[in-house]
Formats: structure tokens, sequence, C-alpha cells
């Protein structure tokens, strides 16, 4: 059974032609242990009626009910209750930690990814050896941050510094990615390849001229054919690295759109794997949301649009519907002006709410000063404000990132 195949999904997105590899989440203490085929809507009701919240299907397994051969019925499951024995022990539950516990540690860490780019670049840029234990050792730590609060490292997304562009965004990418991985179900040693695989994906723009790499302004189609060959260079540097063929093929795959347009190789439709097709997605969305030195990066809203626009046509419309549910309408680490004249950082979604994410005030606009941050839960029965709009820390010349460093990531 391909891993890559497998995906979890919410009951309400299971559907008669899909086949369940095992139940992802279920109300109450029972664990249902079988699999089968959802051959009509009846299986997928019986299968909420028992508190199945989320499902692993198995896309490879896909069928057309009506022609499908007799099947091996997804209610089966649902009967075959098992009761976790001493002999029979569940998977072990990872530690969660608040975010203010996680964001001193997942600060350190972003520096130290930053640290680890920077050396990289240099090494492929001199023709120098990488030893890619290093980033590997990196990229697990990234995911095991991601494992104990997601919210502290995709806050970091936010913080950038405009000429650390290249550095911050493969380190982004990475972070984007495995969290990407892990909300759509993915198996633990696939979203650390896929962390690692973000991570090192631009690594051959460092071979490409600074006057074209950094360029105010659109690119002359000379320009665009010497600035397409980075992903061309960053896979001769990756093989070189001994990586694994697989996560060449994502890294290779970045550019590449549905639609035959794309680069290095002019892939279509089903020749773009599906991780490749979920990279070409994260690196988009954080190419432009990003600040440069020639202009500010668009509001994470508008960039979504933009990624929602171009499906089906150059980004799986799927992929990028769960993308956005995985970013939500306020990205964690995006600021926000409350109708009370104040700005926050959203630091949490609530799933169930999410025009009210949890908020961190930080600033006055009655008064242009910063104050003491504060959580609030807009969700929240006794919260008495709510988002007006979102919006940038330039739009008020507010130095954000030096009052993240000073008062939120200590």
């Amino acid at each position: 059974m391909a891993s890559d195949t497998l995906v979890k999904i919410s009951i309400n997105d299971l559907k008669p032609g899909m086949y369940v590899e095992k139940i992802a989440e279920q109300k109450g203490n029972l664990q249902v242990a079988s699999r089968g085929k959802v051959t009509k809507r009846a299986i997928v009701a019986s299968l909420k009626k028992r508190g199945v919240t989320a499902v692993i299907v198995d896309t490879s397994k896909q069928f057309i009910p009506e022609d499908a051969p007799p099947p091996e019925p997804i209610e089966q499951a649902v009967h075959d209750i098992e009761i976790p024995t001493p002999e029979s022990k569940p998977e072990p539950v990872r530690k969660k930690v608040t975010f203010d516990d996680e964001v001193a540690i997942a600060n350190k860490l972003h520096k130290k990814g930053k640290s680890i780019q920077k050396r990289m670049l240099s090494n492929v840029a001199k023709g120098l050896p990488t030893d890619i234990a290093v980033p590997e050792e990196f990229s697990k730590n990234l995911v095991g941050s991601i494992d104990r609060n997601p919210n502290a490292l995709l806050c970091l997304t936010k913080i950038r510094e405009k000429d650390d562009y290249l550095l911050e965004h493969s380190l982004n990418v990475a972070i984007l990615l495995a969290n990407f991985a892990q909300y759509i179900g993915l198996k633990e040693e696939i979203v650390q390849e896929l962390a690692l695989s973000g991570f090192l994906h631009d690594i051959g723009k460092i071979k490409i001229p600074d006057k074209i790499l950094h360029k105010p302004g659109r690119l002359t189609d000379q320009e665009m054919n010497v600035m397409r060959d980075h992903v061309v260079f960053g896979i001769e540097a990756l093989r070189e690295m001994d990586i694994p063929e697989r996560m060449i093929r994502t890294v290779g795959e970045h550019h590449e759109r549905l639609d035959g347009f794309g680069y290095p190789e002019g892939k279509r439709d089903d020749e773009i794997s599906f991780y490749g097709r979920m990279i070409s997605i994260v690196d988009v969305y954080d190419a432009l949301t990003a600040d440069r030195v020639y202009k500010a990066g668009m509001p994470s809203q508008k960039a979504l649009q933009i990624l929602l626009k171009d499906t089906p046509d150059k980004y799986d419309r799927e992929l990028v519907q769960k993308f956005i549910k995985c970013i939500g309408i306020y990205p964690v680490g995006s600021l926000v002006k409350l109708n009370d004249e104040t700005i926050a950082m959203v630091v949490k979604h609530n799933e169930d709410s999410p025009l009210k994410p949890v908020v961190k005030v930080f600033y006055s606009l009655k008064g242009n000063h910063y104050v003491a941050p504060q959580d609030i839960n807009l969700a929240a029965k006794t919260a008495k404000v709510s988002v007006e709009k979102a919006v940038l820390a330039s739009d008020y010349k507010i130095d954000f990132n030096a009052f993240f460093e000073e008062k939120i990531a200590i």
C-alpha cells in the first residue's frame, strides 16, 4: 500500500466511490478496526450516527459505485469494535503545549533554520559538499514543534525581514507544507520528508545571478528562462546530497502546473505527483504574502483568493480547498483590526467559528501605542469585540517584528 495515497478527510467529505482504509477520529473511547468500500450514502450516514468524525481514505482504490464488484461493506466496520487492552495499546498521544510555552522554542528554531539555509546556500554556490544530516535533523525538530503546537511556528512565518526572502521563504514553505501534511492526515515520516523537501526546494536559486534573482520588477522572457533554471540547479545539488528520488521529484515539481504551462518539464494533470501538487500551492501562497525589498506582501486573504481562482487550471482544486481550511480565513500570525480600535495578532483558529479566532491584542490605535499583550477568544460568549478587517503592520507603521521579539517570543 503506497503511503502517498492515504488521505485524512472529514466524515462530511466522505462520498460513495471512496475506499476507507481506517477510522481516523471517533467520538467516545471505542476504536473501529476495519475497512471497506463506501458504496452508498447510507453508509456515510451510519458512520456519522456512530460518532465517526474523520477517516483515512486510500485514493488509489477509488471506484465507480454503479460498476463496482460486490463490495466489502464499510458498515461492517461499525460492528467490528475493539476495546484497547494492555496487549493492544493505542498509538502514544504526543504532548501538546500552549502557544506561549512553545513560541520561544519555535523562535530559536526559526532562527536556526535561517542559519542552516545560509550555510547550505553558501556551500552550493561554492561547489562544496553539504551534510544532509543537518537539514534532516532540523526538519525533524521542526515537525516536533508543529506536533506540540503548530501555531507557534505558523506565527513565525509572518515575521519577515525584507532582505532575507530567500532564507525565509524556504523555511516558511517547510513549516506550511509540514502543517498542511499533518492537517490532511499524512504519516509522520511523510510529514518529515515534506518538511525537508520544502526546506530544500529553492536551493538552486543561489546559482541565479543576483541582478535577475532580486530584480525589482517583471523579468524579461530571457531573464525568466534563466530564472527557471533554478529548479534544474536544485535537482542537481540534491542528487549530490544523495536525497531520495521521491523527494527530488517533489522539489522538481514545485513550479509545474496542471495545465502544462509550468516548468521545468511542462508536466500536466496526473504527471504531477500528489506531493508536487501540495508544494506548488504552498510555494505560491508564501511567495505572494512575502515582503520583498521592492514590494510589500499581499494579505493572506487575497493570496488564497488567487489560488482558488487558478483552480482547477493550475492547481488541484480539492487540495487548495483543504489548504484554505488548514490556513484559515485569518491565518495564525496575521494581524487584524478589532472594532474597539485595537490591533491583534491571530494565535489560534476556531474551526467552528472561523471568523472568530483567538487573538493577542498588542496595539491601541486610539493612543497609537503598544499595550500589554492580552489573549481574547473572539468566539467566547464573554467576548465584547470582533474582527473589523485583516490588516498589515505597514498599514499603521507598526514595527511588529521588534515588538514580537521583545514582548511575545520570550
